[in-house]
């Protein structure tokens, strides 16, 4: 009797153990070609249009540095609520690559609390001193296998949605963001062939990471980060194991022929990573969080009017994400810390395609520190900056209420109602 007593208590802590773990398991996310050329994203034979948001919230005070992970204050728990509540269903991370047992419960809980999926991205070296070097086969070997901890660390995580290697790493290739070379690429005479070699060299490197990401985990589509549409000709050739385009864009209001472009060089379905506007008038040198929340709106509508759920089938788009949830108040002098309270205003590059303000002086009207849908302020609310919602995030909320409903976006209209604050 006592055997088979302890028998069946055996028997229930498996049964036990079994249903935890399994209630756990990565859900099956696949990208399916429709009969009109275009792509969909399923999330367990459910159509899945990504919603995201860049998700960074570094407090005021401290700056490249953060560790979000381990932070005691855990912000995702007001922000998961917040981001639920605006119609967004996936975050993007742009690191996990320390504390991944933190990072395996902060995407645990973000999808058993909210809902929520997470796009796990990784740098492949861009921001690291020295300077990344793909041709470098050490550099190589080091990254590849950091990745791949990350991939099976995460993997079978049910809020995983989809991996993204790489940022603008293309920009690198003509050396106006970190230099890297060899004595190969040094022979080649011309600067722009220079830059298609290295565009080889970095493209066939990721394919490669690619082939080994899908060995270990056949349920999550991987992506290839890239600015813009650039070298895709290249990536075309040599890396055709990635399954999605995650393109960093900023042109406005429109991304133009993006759409119709990729189509014809690299036929893959399209993520836009990073795109948006900011919140400040480096021309009127004031807030203006109404040509940040029309610009957004005229982004969204344009990424939507792409996707299969908009058009007869044709479309390539699966969705984005803006950048980004809150403000960052480091980012103009990263490396002087005491600037990291201070919400500046001073602007870091020019962009003209976002008129409100491109006549501010020499065109410098792109402002890091103010991209965010929501503001923070430096009073404190359960231990965090307090969150504040800018039009944006009202306007991108009705915006998601409504295509929920529709089919269609082109006569559409969306109505703002900003709640007293």
């Amino acid at each position: 009797m006592k055997s088979l007593i302890k028998l069946l208590l055996f028997v229930s802590v498996i049964c036990s153990f079994l249903t935890t773990e399994d209630s756990y398991c990565a859900e099956k996310i696949e990208i399916k070609p429709t009969d009109k050329g275009g792509y969909s994203l399923y999330v367990d034979e459910a159509p899945f249009l990504i919603k995201a948001v860049g998700y960074s919230p570094t407090p005021i005070g401290k700056g490249y540095n953060y560790q979000l992970y381990t932070d005691e204050a855990k912000p995702w728990l007001i922000d998961g609520k917040l981001i639920k509540e605006a119609g967004f269903n996936c975050i993007r991370l742009y690191s996990a690559n320390q504390n991944l047992k933190e990072v395996k419960e902060f995407i645990r809980q973000m999808y058993d609390d909210f809902g929520i999926y997470t796009l796990v991205s990784d740098w492949i070296g861009l921001w690291d001193h020295p300077p990344a070097n793909y041709a470098n086969p050490e550099f190589k070997k080091k990254t590849k296998e950091k990745i791949l901890k990350i991939v099976d660390a995460l993997k079978d995580e049910k809020g995983l949605l989809m991996w993204v290697l790489g940022n603008e790493n293309n920009y690198t290739f003509s050396g106006k963001t970190g230099f890297w070379t060899s004595p190969e690429i040094e022979e080649i005479e011309t600067p722009y062939q220079k830059q298609r070699k290295k565009a080889e060299i970095y493209y066939s490197f990721i394919n490669d990471i690619a082939k080994s990401i899908k060995k270990i985990d056949k349920k999550h589509p991987v992506a290839l980060g890239n600015g813009e549409a650039s070298f895709l000709d290249v990536a075309s050739g040599v890396c055709k194991d990635i399954d999605v385009l995650a393109i960093i864009i900023y042109r406005g209001k429109y991304f133009g022929n993006l759409f119709t472009n990729i189509k014809r060089i690299f036929d893959k379905p399209i993520i836009l990573s990073e795109f948006g506007c900011d919140s400040y008038d480096s021309y009127k040198l004031e807030e203006n969080q109404e040509a940040q929340a029309e610009f957004l709106l005229s982004q969204w509508k344009d990424l939507y009017e792409n996707t299969t759920l908009s058009t007869n089938g044709s479309g390539n788009c699966l969705g984005g994400a803006i950048f980004e949830w809150s403000d960052e108040w480091w980012k103009h002098i990263e490396s002087y810390e005491p600037s990291w309270s201070i919400h500046n205003t001073e602007p870091g590059w020019a962009e003209s395609s976002y008129f409100f303000d491109a006549r501010a002086p020499g065109g410098f009207n792109m402002n890091e520190e103010w991209f965010g849908i929501v503001s923070l302020s430096k009073e404190l609310e359960s231990g965090i900056n307090k969150r504040i919602p800018k039009k944006a995030y009202y306007t991108l909320k009705n915006y998601f209420s409504e295509i929920s409903k529709s089919s269609s976006t082109k006569s559409l209209e969306v109505e703002v109602n900003i709640p007293p604050q």
